[in-house]
């Protein structure tokens, strides 16, 4: 019997960083700010109308668009935040989460040889599903400590082969949102191009000290050229579900949901009763930004007699912390040194950057309880 030869089509792809500190903070029993999800759980209500809807029998297929009355008030929700008006039955689509969007958005639009323009430091689901399709991913890269987007350079890396730029705002790993500023430098830059624009904005309703987060969906001429992508279990303390949104104009959609039938085709019916039901009331998304500022400052206040510097993150859950005053070995190896010696969890951001650029920087997930922070806070100000 002959074993086939494998040619890989993602050579270059090892096992992430989070499954290499989340295996790591589970051997020495961590206390864990590396992976960003909740170690709380979600409303007791959403959780009833799950069960609900599948007590009333809604378990089998769902549309392959989604539930129509969750599309429905999801098109209601974004008019009254943004102003634009997207139709239920063409130009949204429920995803299994945010990740598989992106994929699916990048496969249904790049062809081999094509550009497609990464911010870095960026979530490393991009460039994988980039290469997997032959594109290539041509990178902007933002500096510490405030990792602001230079638009010149931006605007130069665009070229006749560009065919898609992917933002991220609220942004993960560097807690930064898109001002209107820069959605206006963005606008003017993709105005008289072919691009389209790819905008994760799965951290939408997490946004601090009375900032706003600002959809592309706001600006009449990036919205005719993107994909929007949301997280309701972002939103909801549900990451485990697996569940989001896409958003985007007839054309661009018609084409994503080409892929989508034949990647997912659709997702679970009861959750999407239930989040339809749920998403009625507002507080439940709008109070968002509150409660995980009160977690953010909480843990921020903890540290403040530590040795790390910071610049409060703007939104997202997740918080950059500066060691270069307490060391400067790599951020791979202080976040290993950090779990085995010291049983605390975070992500160097090094696995973000270009060629695994160093900054002196780990990213911390404060989407936990307080205690949790706490003790995570005591152990950063012994350092």
């Amino acid at each position: 019997m002959m074993t086939p030869t494998i040619d890989s089509k993602l050579p270059n792809v090892k096992t992430t960083i989070f499954t290499t500190v989340g295996e790591l903070a589970r051997k020495y029993e961590a206390v864990d700010l590396s992976q960003g999800f909740p170690n709380f759980g979600a409303d007791p209500k959403l959780i009833e109308l799950v069960g609900k809807a599948m007590r009333d029998g809604h378990n089998q297929y769902a549309s392959m668009k989604g539930f129509p009355p969750l599309r429905e008030i999801l098109a209601d929700k974004i008019e009254k935040q943004h102003g634009h008006v997207y139709s239920p039955e063409s130009e949204i689509t429920i995803v299994a989460g945010a990740t598989q969007a992106i994929y699916t958005a990048i496969t249904a639009f790049v062809h081999p040889g094509d550009e497609v323009i990464v911010v870095k430091p960026a979530y490393d689901c991009y460039e994988p599903a980039i290469e997997v399709n032959g594109g290539i991913a041509v990178h902007v890269e933002l500096s510490a400590p405030d990792y602001k987007i230079d638009w010149e350079v931006f605007g130069s890396k665009i070229s006749a082969n560009t065919r898609m730029v992917i933002i991220n705002t609220p942004h993960n790993p560097v807690g930064r949102i898109f001002s209107e500023n820069d959605m206006l430098q963005l606008q003017h830059l993709l105005h008289d191009t072919n691009i389209i624009l790819l905008s994760d904005e799965v951290y939408e309703h997490i946004v601090f000290d009375g900032k706003e987060h600002l959809s592309v969906s706001r600006f009449k001429d990036l919205a005719h050229r993107s994909m929007v992508c949301s997280s309701f279990g972002k939103t909801f303390h549900v990451t485990g579900w697996k569940i989001g949104y896409c958003v985007a104009p007839r054309q661009l959609m018609h084409e994503f949901q080409k892929v989508h039938q034949f990647n997912v085709f659709c997702v679970p019916r009861p959750v999407q009763h239930a989040l339809a039901a749920y998403l009625r009331t507002e507080e439940h998304y709008l109070k968002l930004g509150s409660f995980y500022q009160k977690k953010r400052d909480f843990f921020l206040e903890a540290i403040k007699g530590s040795r790390f510097k910071f610049v409060p993150s703007e939104g997202s859950y997740f918080q950059l912390l500066d060691y270069s005053a307490i060391t400067q070995e790599s951020d791979e190896k202080l976040a290993k040194r950090l779990i085995t010696e010291h049983k605390l969890a975070s992500i160097p951001i090094s696995s973000f950057n270009v060629n695994t650029r160093d900054d002196k920087m780990l990213r911390f997930c404060f989407a936990k309880k307080e205690d949790t922070l706490a003790q995570a806070a005591e152990i950063l100000n012994g350092l």
